[in-house]
This record gives C-alpha cells, sequence and structure tokens, in this order.
C-alpha cells in the first residue's frame, strides 16, 4: 500500500465534492454540476445547472434531506457515469448490444436513456442492500441458536457486514480496469484538498495533497455500516417490547423474517443519520470529528490510488467548471 501524504492546513472546508469517471471526474458544486472527461484531443468539460431546494423547504430538513441526497446522487451519479462512457476514447468505448439498440429504436434516445438509468440505480441499490445487509442478516439468523440476546446478534451482523465490505473493496481496488478510476478519485480529492488550503490549483500544488478526504463516499458507507449495528439494536429492542408476541415468536422461521424484513425498512433512517454525520465531519475538524473519520480514511487506501499529472489536470478543471461566482458561496 502506497504511503499516503498528510494534509495541508485547511483554510476554510468546501461543500464541492464529486466522484470519479471513466477517464475523467464528476464535481458537483453549490449550483452547478460539472463533468471533465480526458480525450485524444485533451480534456472536454460539460457544465449543468444543478437543482438547489431553497432552505427551509422539508427537501432540506434534517435526516429528510439525506435520503432525498443520497437518491439524488445515485441518479447523478450513473448519469455521469453513462455521460462519461460516451465521451471517452473510442478505444474504451464498448458496442451497444443487440438489445441496447432495440430498446433505443423502441423508445427513443430521451426515454432510452432514463429506462437505463432507472435499472441501474435500482440493480446498484438492490445489489449493496443484498450483498451488504441482506446477506449478513441471512448469517446472523444462522447463527441465532449460538447467540443469546438481540443485541449481540445484532453485534455480529454488523461486524460480517463491515468484514463483507471490506472484502468487497479490497477485491475491487485489484481489479486492473479499476486501478485508473480509483486514480480519478484521488486526483478528485487531492484537488479539493488544494482548494480547501488556498492554493493555486495547479498540478504542482494538488501533486503534495493527501488522496484521502473526510467528506468521501467510501467513509460514508463504512459509516453506514457501523451505524446501523447501533440503529438496528434499538430499534429491535424497541419493536420487541412493544409487541410481546413477537419477543416470544423468537426462534422461529417466521420471527427471523419479520426481523430482517423490519431491519430493511429502516435502512433509509441509517442512510439518513449517516449524512448528518457526514455533514458534521466534513464542517468541523477536531480531536472527535477525526476519530469517526479515522476508520473510513483508513478504507480509502483502498478505494483510492495516487493519480498521474494528466489526472489531476482533470480534477483541476472539474473543480474550477463549479466554482461559484460569489466567494464563499460553496462554504460547507
Amino acid at each position: 500500500m502506497a504511503k499516503t501524504k498528510q494534509p495541508c492546513a485547511e483554510k476554510f472546508k468546501t461543500m464541492i465534492g464529486g466522484q470519479a469517471l471513466i477517464e475523467g471526474i464528476m464535481m458537483r458544486g453549490p449550483d452547478k454540476d460539472a463533468i471533465a472527461i480526458r480525450g485524444k484531443d485533451g480534456i472536454r468539460v460539460d457544465v449543468k445547472p444543478r437543482k438547489v431546494h431553497p432552505k427551509g423547504t422539508v427537501a432540506t430538513w434534517p435526516l429528510i434531506r439525506g435520503v432525498l441526497g443520497f437518491f439524488d446522487a445515485q441518479v447523478t451519479g450513473v448519469k455521469a457515469l453513462m455521460q462519461s462512457a460516451d465521451l471517452a476514447p473510442e478505444e474504451m468505448q464498448e458496442e451497444p448490444s443487440k438489445f441496447d439498440k432495440w430498446l433505443e429504436e423502441k423508445l427513443g434516445s430521451e426515454k432510452f436513456q432514463k429506462v437505463i438509468i432507472g435499472i441501474a440505480v435500482a440493480f446498484g441499490l438492490c445489489f449493496s442492500v443484498a450483498l451488504f445487509f441482506l446477506l449478513p442478516m441471512i448469517i446472523g439468523g444462522l447463527l441465532d441458536p449460538l447467540i443469546p440476546g438481540s443485541l449481540l446478534q445484532n453485534l455480529v451482523e454488523g461486524v460480517i457486514r463491515v468484514l463483507l465490505f471490506g472484502g468487497y473493496m479490497l477485491l475491487v481496488s485489484q481489479m486492473k480496469e479499476m486501478k485508473r478510476v480509483f486514480a480519478y478519485h484521488g486526483a478528485e480529492h487531492k484537488t479539493i484538498r488544494c482548494y480547501e488550503a488556498g492554493l493555486p490549483l495547479t498540478v504542482e500544488n494538488v501533486r503534495q495533497m493527501t488522496r484521502l478526504h473526510p467528506r468521501c463516499g467510501t467513509s460514508f458507507l463504512l459509516v453506514v455500516m457501523v451505524l446501523s449495528i447501533l440503529v438496528f439494536s434499538v430499534a429491535s429492542s424497541a419493536l420487541l417490547a412493544a409487541v410481546p408476541a413477537l419477543a416470544a415468536m423468537e426462534g422461529t422461521v417466521l420471527y427471523r423474517v419479520i426481523m430482517i424484513a423490519f431491519k430493511l425498512i429502516m435502512i433509509p433512517l441509517v442512510v439518513a443519520i449517516a449524512y448528518e454525520i457526514n455533514r458534521l465531519v466534513g464542517r468541523y475538524d477536531n480531536w472527535f470529528t477525526r476519530i469517526l473519520t479515522a476508520p473510513g480514511m483508513w478504507f480509502q487506501n483502498f478505494s483510492t490510488q495516487e493519480p498521474d499529472d494528466s489526472m489531476i489536470e482533470v480534477g483541476i478543471a472539474a473543480v474550477e467548471a463549479v466554482l461559484p461566482e460569489k466567494e464563499g458561496a460553496d462554504l460547507w
């Protein structure tokens, strides 16, 4: 594992953030989204206005904003990935399948894109829930006879969940085709670090920054995994106390099915709380927030790679494209 550079002193914290794409980076600013793609003829930047919910509306309320923001990020991320695939160098593009061509012909290009985005988002969410939540619950259910008490059962499920997440990240980080994506991920973080340090956005300045950032999506997912242990434990205990008949069924198949369904329903609450924690650690830098972010920052050693200068140039182009006209409008 490559040695990680230490972060330079921050002058401020920005809300700007993004994700790595195929030979590019997406950045989201306070009022604009930008996609920067490296092609044969240089860097192509596409900027679009971003829908912003006015302060005080329901969409900006604590907890609610977390769930809405999460789904918005999934849809926006899939759109950006599809666009980056279209803009990527020809040698990296795949020929559409006969089914894709037939579907586009029947639906039209715009409807076809919406269908593909919907399918991709739904598949991604279902895969994540099945792998990181449903599977640990099933494994935990098989171990129920050996584990006394719902608290310990949820703890075991949580440990299994974190191990699966860590194993998944480790395997993905070893895939050759993902190494460049993770390097662009590193360029995204380093560019934002440079901007937050108040330094000019040059390749030389960005290169010296750390590729780890507390507001990374990897850190957010790890918080979700760990936080689920607490939320599921408290919620399960409350449910059993409120419904004594359910507690009397403990050990039966029906009991396990009901508890699994109940925990799956609680996932949006876990995501909402994790989002608020992510806002907290993104806004403050002290011993408490550093403890909260330490595990996620360590996991970023697997989800990021050191970028080359050409990738850093893409990161700079993406950040510069979403900088607000009014200085300070992007403060976190």
